[in-house]
């Protein structure tokens, strides 16, 4: 049994490991860092998001993406916005210079975006399949506060 948990957690480690690296050669290769290429992609996904719900999806502190976000508005790949209807909150949007670096990145150079293609040419139900085992899987492994 003992192996079998070390199998399990191996597994998701590697595949974890094999995302990140990819990320980063895309984001190495224009210049900027994982987390800033991340904050982009939810920019782009998530038009007129606020600080807060960017960094619940990111997974990070406010204060962390803040940061990564100044550093954004520095390069002039993202602008913070504010809206006149509600002049105390700040949304942040992706610029015209953002959207040309992330299409640059969405083209067929890549390399993170042919690996996922190859993954989701794999059949449909072998996918549908693989989601439900994750779901099963992270169900199992929340703590009794987070499943409500």
């Amino acid at each position: 049994m003992y192996s079998l948990n070390n199998e399990i957690l191996e597994s998701f480690s590697e595949i974890h490991k094999a995302f990140d690296r990819l990320i980063k050669l895309d984001a190495d290769r224009v210049g900027i860092t994982v987390v800033q290429l991340k904050a982009l992609y939810q920019l782009s996904n998530s038009p007129n998001i606020g600080l807060g719900e960017l960094a619940e999806k990111l997974r990070l502190t406010n204060s962390t993406v803040s940061g990564v976000i100044d550093r954004l508005v520095y390069s002039e790949l993202v602008e913070r916005v504010i809206p006149p209807e509600n002049r105390r909150s700040v949304s942040i949007h992706v610029t015209e210079k953002g959207k040309k670096l992330l299409d640059k990145l969405y083209s067929s150079d890549s390399i993170f975006i042919k690996k996922l293609n190859e993954v989701l040419d794999l059949p449909e139900e072998e996918i549908a399949h693989l989601l439900s085992l994750h779901k099963l899987v992270l169900s199992k492994l929340k703590l009794e506060e987070e499943k409500f």
